[in-house]
């Protein structure tokens, strides 16, 4: 499967929404106040997360950012494989997600690499997010969806790709090469006796 813009684009577009939520948080929102959007089942409140979700590794914020520098380097090698144009999106939403808050983690506060990730989306006091974390979530969701429902997301390795043998003749590589013709009687027959 070969690389197709809308992977790409689709990633720039949950980048560019969640980066932007987050400056407006930073801008709006007054860290630790909670604004109610339905009840408290859902509010606003800017929070700054040094850790993954539920605060979990926030002594450990440069492991996290490891983690989630591989987690995107994962995301854009299995994207590759994508079967269907349903993958691709789906490859595409959980990269953007996973930019955004890697974003957070190299360039914010407190310093390079150990950066805070702006969550700003209370869930009931469950935990807090962000438009990246529900990019990441829902991708993941509906990917284990359709895995379990038999929907293809992955083509399976190309022998190509593992011991770099040419590949076998399909119909997304094109067609067969056409077997050689055979030669005609009169070339295959032997020439007739000389006369004197």
């Amino acid at each position: 499967m070969t690389w197709r813009p809308a992977l790409w684009l689709v990633a720039l577009l949950v980048v560019v929404i969640d980066q932007v939520t987050k400056q407006w948080a930073l801008a709006t929102l007054v860290p630790g106040e909670k604004i109610p959007l339905i009840g408290d089942f859902l509010s606003l409140q800017l929070v700054f997360n040094s850790g993954a979700a539920f605060s979990f590794g926030s002594d450990h914020t440069w492991f996290m950012t490891v983690i989630a520098l591989a987690v995107t380097v994962g995301i854009v090698i299995y994207a590759r494989r994508a079967q269907s144009t349903a993958a691709m999106w789906l490859f595409g939403i959980g990269l953007g997600g996973a930019i955004g808050n890697l974003i957070d983690r190299i360039f914010r506060d407190p310093s390079f690499g150990e950066g805070h990730v702006v969550d700003m989306i209370n869930y009931n006091g469950w935990f807090v997010g962000n438009v990246a974390d529900i990019a990441i979530v829902g991708a993941a969701a509906v990917a284990l969806v359709m895995a379990f429902t038999h929907h293809e997301l992955l083509a399976e390795p190309h022998p190509a790709d593992a011991d770099g043998a040419e590949p076998p003749d399909d119909p997304e590589h094109g067609e067969a090469p056409s077997a050689p013709s055979a030669p005609s009687p009169s070339a295959a027959a032997p020439d007739g006796p000389q006369r004197a």
